[in-house]
């Protein structure tokens, strides 16, 4: 990199810097408007910071290491997450906002009563902030120094990459660089609160979409044009790299599994038919239902959510998935035995970018890690002013104190990643583990919005359950050689587990799913209900619809606000749109004209029918008291 390069990247960082110190006096006021923008962020801006927050600074390294590996189809290990994040558009997203909470967390006392509820909330408040949150920070800066190494920003500075005196102190010089830009993302995400870090975000995502399209249209332009591109990625691979999914069409069968398919059946169908549900954020959770929360009403709630899934999908995909496709062809070497196509990105950006432009696409990886970083500490931030602070250490504490709160657990938070990754070789394990007990809970999730029978034992529940289960799964992966007393048990269940864990991640998703829901049930039926006036107070806030809300109905004399059948049609056509929408473009992209005419069929054809249901939803919705 040229100094002009450097003079691009540090010139972005001030502007992030002093937009995030300008918008401080907007968080000052209360916790709400430090955690949740006062309830008052624009729907675009809500809807392109949750994009922001799916986009780290590996993120494009991971879509190109997928083609490399498995062709586009691969990529259905995201894609598949698109089915639940249409569903939020129209099952979820109105309910949230409705619930008028500050953290996803704090729903858990709303929806249950007693001392199994409280116990829940603390247990999760301090699981997903202070140790998922810290550790997927430190993971954050470790991604970080992966893409520093391949770019060689410390060779340009002229500083030895390993390590440097300091004061007579040897420092790793890689982490601690990243340690610095962290602290840095702090500094306007600890002062600023959510809008501090939604407006960075907004500038953050279109940088960094920017410096996608930039490396696309340079490497294609390089190899030819994208007809030269098609051609020789698909000569230079085993497999279909090109497949949209692992199906063909036509023959006898009319649809069929694909012989040169980039994954596994069973991988395929895990990711469409179970990911979805399975996972911890099923009914949004997380960043998401914090972005939600903080806009004016349900509509701009709906709005931001269908926003995210058009730039996340639609727009988004195809300029990562050129890349990995042009890196096939201009590094083949990326395949052989101990490559990493991961890293095609980072050296594409370095042998074809001119100076000034590699400046910019640096500054949009960068923009893209201090998006992740910014997120991660104001949300976890906000569980540990919300959920714990408020609600189980000083319940009286005043709006001033709750904000000062915040920003001191940003601090803490930033601090526990710097630790985090110093020591990722100790924690690596224990985060596996840890990420083992959101996976179990997904059903449980979306059933407690409606269905009264589910109560807080069944939560927890599912999230031993789960644990236990990846517990058991990952036994095989450990050499357990070395533990002692324990060794021989161990090794024996390693080995029943084994064939399992041999079908891979779809395995043991599968599994733990179907496993984590057997017991869960049981839990359910032979614990009490939450009490009806738990339950009442619930859907007085959500007017969730459905039948699961029947009783609550005839109680309250109060109609629910969603029907929840419309809802699910608009489901379905949505998912129709925003697959057929990203695989027509992505058909245009590579010039595939019958994918783009099926896809653009399915698209139009979905579009105008989810336009015609949501235009009857809208008439009889106004007609509800």
């Amino acid at each position: 990199m040229s100094t002009i390069d450097f003079a691009i990247v540090g010139f972005y960082m001030l502007i992030t810097l002093g937009l995030g110190i300008y918008l401080a006096r907007r968080a000052s006021g209360s916790m709400v408007d430090f955690f949740v923008g006062g309830r008052s962020l624009p729907w675009w801006l809500a809807g392109t910071s949750m994009a922001a927050t799916t986009f780290s600074i590996d993120t494009p390294l991971y879509v190109a290491g997928v083609v490399g590996n498995r062709g586009i189809a691969g990529n259905w290990e995201w894609w598949g997450y698109a089915i639940a994040h249409v569903i939020l558009i129209y099952v979820f997203a109105r309910l949230w906002r409705r619930a008028e909470i500050v953290t996803d967390n704090e729903l858990t006392e709303l929806r249950y009563g007693g001392r199994p509820a409280a116990t829940l909330r603390m247990a999760k408040g301090f699981l997903f902030a202070v140790v998922i949150g810290s550790i997927g920070i430190g993971y954050a800066m470790l991604a970080m120094v992966k893409v520093v190494v391949a770019l060689g920003i410390f060779e340009g500075l002229g500083l030895d990459p390993d390590s440097m005196a300091v004061f007579g102190f040897t420092l790793d010089t890689k982490l601690w660089s990243v340690v610095a830009v962290s602290v840095f993302v702090l500094l306007y995400a600890g002062v600023s609160g959510l809008w501090g870090v939604v407006a960075t975000d907004f500038f953050q995502f279109f940088l960094g979409l920017f410096g996608a399209i930039v490396v696309a249209w340079v490497a294609v332009d390089h190899v030819g044009g994208l007809g030269e591109m098609v051609a020789g990625a698909q000569r230079l691979t085993d497999f279909d790299v090109l497949s949209f999914t692992p199906l063909e069409f036509g023959g006898d069968t009319l649809i069929g599994w694909s012989k040169t398919a980039g994954i596994s059946f069973l991988t395929f169908f895990s990711y469409v038919a179970i990911l979805w549900w399975a996972f911890r954020r099923s009914d949004g959770g997380g960043e998401f239902i914090q972005r939600l929360s903080s806009v004016k009403d349900e509509h701009e709630a709906e709005k931001a959510a269908w926003f995210f899934n058009i730039m996340n999908y639609v727009v988004r995909t195809w300029p990562w998935v050129v890349v990995g496709l042009v890196a096939l062809v201009v590094y083949p070497d990326a395949l052989a035995p101990g490559g990493d196509p991961e890293t095609s990105y980072p050296r594409l950006m370095l042998d074809y970018l001119p100076v000034g432009l590699l400046g910019l696409v640096v500054a949009s990886l960068i923009a893209a890690f201090m998006s992740t970083v910014s997120t991660q500490i104001n949300w976890g931030a906000s569980y540990i002013a919300n959920d714990l602070y408020q609600r189980f250490v000083h319940s009286g504490a005043s709006q001033r104190e709750l904000v000062w709160i915040g920003r001191s657990a940003s601090v803490l938070l930033t601090a526990l990643a710097g630790w985090v990754a110093f020591h990722a070789q100790d924690v690596g394990t224990i985060f596996t583990f840890i990420i083992a007990i959101g996976t179990g809970p997904g059903a449980v999730l979306i059933l407690r919005w409606f269905w009264w029978r589910v109560n807080a034992w069944t939560e927890i529940a599912s999230m031993v359950a789960g644990l236990a289960i990846a517990l058991f799964l990952y036994t095989p992966t450990v050499d357990w050689s070395g533990a002692g007393a324990f060794a021989g048990p161990l090794q024996a269940v390693g080995t029943v587990a084994a064939p399992i864990a041999a079908y891979g991640p779809a395995g043991v998703l599968t599994v733990t799913a179907f496993g984590t829901a057997a017991v869960w049930l049981v839990v359910m039926f032979l614990t009490t209900p939450e009490p009806d006036e738990v339950l009442d107070r619930f859907y007085l806030r959500a007017r969730p619809g459905g039948p699961g809300w029947r009783r609550q109905q005839e109680r309250t004399g109060v109609v629910p606000l969603q029907d929840l059948s419309v809802d699910l049609w608009s489901t379905l056509f949505g998912i129709g749109f925003i697959f057929g929408a990203m695989f027509a473009l992505g058909g245009a992209v590579l010039l595939r004209w019958d994918s783009l005419l099926i896809a653009l069929v399915v698209a139009t054809v979905s579009g105008i029918l989810l336009w015609r249901i949501r235009r009857r939803e809208s008439i009889a919705r106004q007609a509800r008291p």
